[in-house]
């Protein structure tokens, strides 16, 4: 009961495929603050209820058994009260016991990290300007999405949360974009959400997608159109906006989106996501990550490049170039962070490791140093 109502703070209890609230409570969800405040509120109640009520101490009584079934059982225990809402109530003097006879593996010696699978720099304006081109037509949402993940360091399912109205000319350069992708459930709802009468409707994003489409946020998907969303270090409340190094990146985005946006206006949608389905069926539909995978091993392959995550020749090898362009820009380590939207400052370091070559020019620049120190120079 208590597991079913802490889903349901989130997800509200309207079934999105027949619109039918079976429970007749019709909960809209919750931004996860209001969500996880609750929860907490109620664990601290539970929490209380455990050491101040003599029924608690009943919930879970110790059943005799042999020393091979109360391995089993303990075994069992442990796992079942990292599972359960209630699992703080249980005596930790079984699971104590329990950790005791835990069998250990032996470390493993420690490597190096591999090669970083940074997408090749050199080759990046080729890709922008040859591999998304087939003959007289360019892919400029592909352009788009790839810019995203190469001039401002996305992860690649994040640039699929974005809205048209996420995307404005930048104050302080109109000829560059002012990107800020929101988090698909709790940022507030576009401006442009009116209700019969034209009036503003406020309300989160995951409010908006069900009253208005009927659908849920990308991340709650189940299907094909789903979207991850891994979370970080927000700017405001709650989005990541697009930090082009270098700023031709931004004003390069601008020219593809505006080309992007003709395309656009010629589909019809059912959903607010801004790239969608344009020559294929069904049209307008929401465009997916596995098909700009798709699209973007097929740009690196008309330039000659093999497709590979070692290579950095994947999506995701556009983040670590990002990362790593930073890097050997002397860029402050928090803001590579902020950049990067990682919530810990440790989580660069897979995104700023040297590569080979770097580790050798160290090497070559540190001799040279020391044959300069020399006293016999």
């Amino acid at each position: 009961m208590f597991a079913n109502f802490a889903k349901r703070l989130y997800s509200g209890t309207l079934d999105e495929t027949t619109g039918v609230d079976t429970s007749g409570l019709y909960w809209r969800p919750r931004r996860s603050a209001d969500a996880s405040g609750i929860i907490t509120d109620l664990t601290l109640f539970l929490d209380w209820v455990g050491q101040n009520s003599r029924v608690a101490a009943g919930l879970n009584p110790l059943v005799p058994a042999s020393g091979v079934e109360r391995r089993w059982n303990e075994a069992a225990r442990c796992y079942r009260r990292e599972r359960a809402l209630l699992g703080h109530l249980w005596s930790a003097k079984d699971d104590e016991r329990a950790q005791t006879r835990r069998v250990r593996p032996k470390p493993s010696p420690a490597t190096r990290p591999s090669e970083p699978p940074a997408f090749p720099e050199h080759r990046f304006a080729d890709l922008i300007s040859h591999g998304f081109r087939v003959g007289d037509r360019i892919d400029h949402r592909g352009i788009c999405i790839t810019l995203l993940l190469h001039g401002a360091g996305f992860r690649a399912s994040e640039p699929f949360h974005l809205y048209v109205e996420d995307v404005v000319p930048d104050p302080k350069d109109p000829t560059s974009a002012l990107v800020r992708i929101h988090h698909p459930s709790d940022s507030p709802a576009p401006v442009s959400w009116t209700d019969a009468l034209k009036r503003p409707k406020r309300g989160t994003r995951a409010v908006y997608l069900l009253e208005r489409y009927g659908l849920k946020p990308r991340d709650k998907l189940t299907t094909s159109a789903k979207a991850g969303w891994k979370g970080g270090w927000c700017d405001a409340p709650y989005f990541m906006e697009a930090r082009w190094f270098e700023p031709a990146y931004g004003r390069r985005f601008m020219e593809h989106w505006l080309q992007y946006l003709q395309q656009l206006a010629q589909v019809e949608r059912n959903h607010p996501f801004a790239f969608a389905n344009l020559g294929r069926e069904p049209r307008g539909e929401m465009y997916k990550l596995g098909q700009f995978n798709d699209a973007h091993a097929d740009a690196c392959r008309r330039i000659g490049l093999t497709v590979s995550k070692a290579a950095g020749t994947t999506p995701h090898g556009h983040r670590h170039s990002y990362g790593r362009r930073l890097k050997r820009a002397k860029v402050d380590e928090f803001f590579i962070q902020m950049f990067l939207h990682h919530c810990s400052p440790d989580s660069q370091i897979p995104y700023t490791q040297p590569n080979s070559e770097e580790i050798s020019e160290a090497l070559r620049e540190g001799a040279a140093r020391l044959v300069l120190k020399s006293p016999e120079s």
